[in-house]
């Protein structure tokens, strides 16, 4: 019996798997990338957050997936988005997006796709929050109205759910972890631009912290419980740097950065 805290998502159909890195809003720019100017196909295309999702009203993000849905069915591909900090969370947690060829992922799903086993969980720090909030785009959240749009949403961080890692450890065995933010080991670990923002934000340097905090406890838990993990793929910092750490390989994508899982 599949245990209900544990959402497997499977693509049996594809051959490739390419992770991004941040897109912001560029649907379209991403289907052109990998369908057209790569020519990729029987591709899954996995999205490591900051997708861009809640900026818009959902009738937007309909119109752009009819726009995207034809391509990337003639190819054979599907994307599929991890939450970060520039997204609604209701769009990946509450109200997911699923359609065949298109879907966001709720914290600490697990896809299975070319023989791998693949943990993905979303969220970070949004450093510029003080500014977002400050804007007179921004509101605070209506329960009735959970999609509305906006510019920030508190509850962006990521969290440590031991339950549902429990759950997907009795059922899987987990070799790659895609995430938007990283464990505190891996870069980037300077905090230097933080400096400026946090002088206006008096948390901001301890949920930096608490974000990468949380990576580390998902790694700690996977190394306690023998998962043989080999690769760990996220975005967030807008840099690009790969690395091995304890056998396994570390990769920062930077913005629209694609990199294949092997």
């Amino acid at each position: 019996m599949v245990n209900r805290n544990c959402n497997i998502v499977e693509y049996p159909r594809a051959k490739k798997i390419v992770v991004s890195g941040d897109i912001h809003g560029d649907f379209t720019q991403l289907v052109f990338k990998c369908c057209v100017q790569y020519e990729m196909t029987d591709t899954l295309i996995i999205v490591a957050g900051d997708c861009g999702f809640g900026f818009e009203r959902p009738g937007y993000y309909e119109a752009v997936y009819n726009r995207c849905r034809d391509r990337l069915s003639k190819s054979n591909n599907w994307i599929a988005f991890i939450r970060g900090n520039h997204d609604n969370p209701a769009y990946f947690n509450r109200l997911p997006i699923k359609h065949q060829r298109w879907r966001t992922l709720s914290d600490y799903s697990v896809i299975k796709a070319c023989g791998h086993t693949i943990l993905c969980v979303g969220g970070a720090t949004s450093i510029d929050r003080t500014l977002r909030m400050a804007s007179n785009k921004f509101h605070l959240p209506n329960p009735a109205d959970p999609l509305m749009p906006n510019l920030y949403w508190s509850n962006e961080l990521p969290e440590f759910n031991k339950e549902k890692l429990n759950a997907i450890d009795q059922q899987c065995a987990v070799d790659t972890v895609i995430t938007h933010t990283s464990p505190s080991f891996c870069e980037l670990s300077s905090h230097n631009f933080l400096e400026s923002w946090a002088t206006h934000d008096a948390d901001l340097l301890d949920d930096v912290r608490y974000e990468r905090q949380v990576m580390d406890q998902i790694y700690d838990y996977l190394y306690s419980k023998n998962h043989p993990l080999s690769n760990w793929y996220y975005g967030h910092f807008h840099e690009s740097w790969h690395a091995e750490i304890d056998q396994v390989r570390y990769h920062m994508l930077d913005i629209m950065e694609l990199r294949e899982i092997l």
